[in-house]
């Protein structure tokens, strides 16, 4: 079978800059902070564009893009998740969670109110596409999960470096977005991104900013 090439488009570096730029991307990385106090101002929505359109860059099974995302401004909508989003997580917290869990949460200081959903400006639900459809036809994907996986963190990286900021909410189940957002069978929630500027007081836990150092989650062979 044959198929089409052309010529790569690739930047050299020096050693110097490859170091440089592998440290001002890891020092401002590193600043990125799960936030859950936003302010009501909008984000213009050239830059929420830009960072779905880097994700949809992202290496995938097939280059078959199993993803969706789902960009949510609208009031009563965020207001209909909210309220499922609580639901799930009051069961979550009242009995769900195994003990372990909870404690492993607690100096997080997370519980069930999720107000920062209706308080962000906007929100993307981004789900994996389980197969496509052309037609009436099923085509399968491959790699789902990994390929959603990181088409998230590059969208989360590219939101990061544009001065947004985020936090990552996955209720289990989430098949309420299904319904509420409208989306077909063969797509699963994946995660939702609340998204915003941080209020001018907002306080995250020092717990979260504790990571692990190289030689804890690496090894060299």
């Amino acid at each position: 079978m044959s198929f089409l090439t052309e010529k790569l488009n690739f930047t050299k570096q020096t050693i110097k800059e490859m170091k440089f730029n592998s440290k001002e991307f890891y020092n401002k990385i590193k600043e990125r902070r799960t936030v859950r106090e936003f302010q009501t101002k909008k984000i213009d929505f050239d830059i929420i564009r830009n960072a779905i359109l880097a994700a949809g860059t992202a290496p995938n099974g097939a280059n078959l893009q199993p993803w969706q995302f789902v960009i949510i401004k609208n009031k009563n909508i965020k207001k209909k998740i909210r309220i499922a989003a609580e639901k799930e997580e009051e069961a979550f917290y009242n009995g769900k969670a195994t003990k372990e869990w909870l404690e492993a949460l607690e100096p997080l200081g997370t519980d069930h109110n999720k107000e920062f959903i209706e308080k962000a400006p906007y929100l993307i639900a981004i789900f994996e596409k389980k197969y496509s459809l052309k037609g009436k036809n099923k085509v399968k994907n491959y790699y789902v999960k990994e390929s959603v996986g990181i088409a998230t963190g590059i969208l989360i990286s590219c939101l990061h470096f544009s001065g947004i900021a985020m936090l990552t909410h996955t209720p289990n189940p989430m098949t309420f977005l299904n319904k509420i957002l409208k989306r077909p069978n063969n797509e699963k929630p994946f995660v939702l991104l609340i998204l915003g500027y941080p209020t001018t007081n907002c306080n995250v836990p020092i717990f979260a900013k504790q990571k692990k150092i190289f030689s804890k989650i690496a090894n060299i062979v």
